[in-house]
């Protein structure tokens, strides 16, 4: 049931941020300044902006510190994960797959 719910979680994670994201690149294209000029037009965007910043920073060493102490492999691709996708998919992701660890250990 978990490794489920994770798995609903990823594709909210990914569909709910990357529907607007669309949105901006069909209008914008890849305008990198517009995109980081919006990010912090305001107070509340700034806050959001850093909120998530730091966020994806504490989800990086949560993932490597976890991650070596239960022997998982390609840490990396939630590094990739979280810098192209975001927070939002790649937290679930990595619970995912630490479950799935979790559980194989259990079995041996």
């Amino acid at each position: 049931m978990l490794p489920g719910i994770y798995l609903l979680l990823c594709i909210l994670g990914f569909a709910l941020p990357y529907s607007p994201l669309v949105m901006f690149l069909l209008d914008h294209g890849f305008d990198i300044n517009l995109f980081s000029e919006l990010m912090f037009a305001n107070h509340i965007s700034t806050s959001f902006s850093l909120d998530v910043i730091v966020s994806a920073l504490v989800l990086l060493v949560f993932v490597f510190w976890e991650g070596t102490r239960l022997g998982m492999r390609s840490l990396w691709v939630f590094v990739v994960s979280t810098l192209t996708v975001g927070v939002s998919f790649t937290l679930p992701l990595f619970l995912l797959m630490r479950q799935r660890q979790l559980e194989k250990q259990k079995v041996s």
